[in-house]
Formats: structure tokens, C-alpha cells, sequence
């Protein structure tokens, strides 16, 4: 969204010493510190933030690899990335994440995906590092998914493996479009900044429940209810993070009065 206060530090390793090395004088001097994915998920509070947000860019942080029907690649490459390798291979079980944005970290933390798929659904180890710096791998059997959420709360997830399951090119490649289409039709269209408000409740949409609520283009400032979708938000030009949170609280209270039904914001906020 491009907005949002300044963080007190900035930092972007360009190699893994330098990684631990930001992990270890942060935890040494008691300084807090955010891990910054692709940000599509995430509003900041328009205030300056105290601590460090760290941002994993450079070739040591996005690498994909694949050997038979296993792919490993690093936190810090692009979710589209990741997919368009396994496509490529010939490796089913992410096109249908397609259109979804982010970091390989990022999407596999938050667990993203909808009714069409989950990307824990493929996920084998996870390797993190510590605030001490301090290396782990992370079997299946030992990370918890939920919707949209994980247990994975340490500060970096360094890379990810997945089993998939092998398929013809031309298979994996005609799934993947028939679920981009899919998804971009629900979604803000591509010029307009937007992000995804709300949560869908269990067996029910959110989308549909704002539009029962009749709240498609609510305005606070420069934050307006998508008319495509009533679970994203628009930032107009002037957006601050304040009328962003203040439209969330407009929409999950009319929607309870009119509904009966608590929205759960998926919106991250710093």
C-alpha cells in the first residue's frame, strides 16, 4: 500500500553471515525486529516504528531448486517464482496459489490459499533461524497450519521444501490459468492498491456477508469497501493506515449488527 510510518532501522543482508549478524546485535542490544515479505498482507501504522525491519533481497535469499519431486527454495524469493519453477518441472501442487503475491517465507508463515488449496498442504521441512541466529530444521510433523496462520514465529524462515506430485507441464500450466482467471475475476482490479480486509468465516464469505451488509464503497478518507470484492479494501491517493483501521471497524460492526456474524481481520498491522 506504500504507506505507513518510518522504521527506526532498515536493514537488507546480502548474505547469510550478514543475516546473523543483523539477528545477533539485535538480540544482543535488546533491539525489537519485524521480517519484511513481499508486504501484501500487512498495513503499518502511520507512527514511526520502533526497532528493525529487516527485508531478505539478493540471490543468496531467492534461489529455487528442484530434485525429483521435491522443491527447495529460500524465504526471501517471490511466491511466483517458486510456482513457476515447479510449472516448468512439471510438478503439481502450488499452481493453484497462483495470483496470490508474496514471499516464499511470507506465504508459507501465513499459510496462504483458500477453498482451491493451502500451501502447508505441500510443505516437507521448513529451515529457520533463531533471534540467537542459531539454525533449525522443522519437519512436517512438527509445524502446525491453521487458516491463514502457523506456528512458525521465528524471526527468519531461511528456505522451504515441498513434495509435489509429478504431472505433465501442459496439465500443471492449463490448472494454473483456469485459477488465475478464477482469482483475478474476485478480486480489486490490477491498477487500484487494494488489500484484503477479513477472514472468510467457516462455511460462509465475507465478501458476501459486506454485501449483505450493504457496505460495497463505504469511505472512511481515503480507504473505500472494493465493489468487486467486500473483503478488500482500496487505498485512494491521501489513504493513511488510520482510515484503514477505522474502515475495518465500520464494516465488522455493520456487518455484526446486519448479520449477526464477527469478522475476523486477516490484515496484519505493525
Amino acid at each position: 500500500l506504500k504507506i505507513g510510518g518510518p522504521a527506526e532501522f532498515f536493514v537488507e543482508p546480502k548474505t547469510l553471515d550478514q543475516l546473523r549478524g543483523v539477528l545477533k546485535f539485535c538480540k544482543q542490544n535488546g533491539t525489537p525486529i519485524r521480517m519484511l515479505g513481499g508486504g501484501f498482507n500487512l498495513l503499518v501504522r502511520d507512527d514511526p516504528g520502533p526497532g528493525a525491519v529487516m527485508r531478505l533481497t539478493g540471490p543468496e535469499f531467492g534461489w529455487v531448486e528442484s530434485h525429483g519431486s521435491s522443491v527447495r527454495a529460500a524465504g526471501g524469493g517471490t511466491l511466483f517464482d517458486l510456482i513457476a519453477h515447479a510449472v516448468k518441472a512439471g510438478l503439481s501442487g502450488l499452481e493453484t496459489l497462483v495470483g496470490l503475491r508474496g514471499s516464499v517465507g511470507g506465504s508459507v508463515r501465513c499459510n496462504v490459499g483458500d477453498k482451491a488449496g493451502e500451501i502447508a498442504a505441500c510443505v516437507r521441512r521448513v529451515a529457520v533461524l533463531t533471534d540467537d541466529a542459531t539454525e533449525q530444521i522443522r519437519g512436517r510433523d512438527e509445524l502446525t497450519f491453521g487458516d491463514h496462520t502457523s506456528d512458525l514465529d521465528e524471526p527468519v524462515i531461511l528456505w522451504v521444501e515441498f513434495d509435489l506430485d509429478p504431472d505433465s507441464p501442459d496439465a500443471v500450466l492449463k490448472r494454473m490459468r483456469k485459477a488465475w482467471v478464477t482469482r483475478k475475476a474476485r478480486e480489486p482490479l490490477s491498477f487500484q492498491p487494494a488489500v484484503r480486509l477479513f477472514r472468510d468465516p467457516p462455511g460462509q464469505s465475507a465478501a458476501a456477508l459486506v454485501d449483505r451488509a450493504k457496505l460495497a464503497k463505504t469511505r472512511v478518507g481515503g480507504a473505500e469497501v472494493s465493489d468487486r470484492n467486500g473483503a478488500y479494501a482500496i487505498a485512494h491517493p491521501g489513504n493513511t493506515a488510520r482510515d484503514l483501521l477505522k474502515l475495518i471497524d465500520t464494516v465488522r460492526d455493520k456487518v455484526k449488527d446486519a448479520t449477526g456474524v464477527s469478522l475476523d481481520r486477516e490484515l496484519n498491522v505493525w
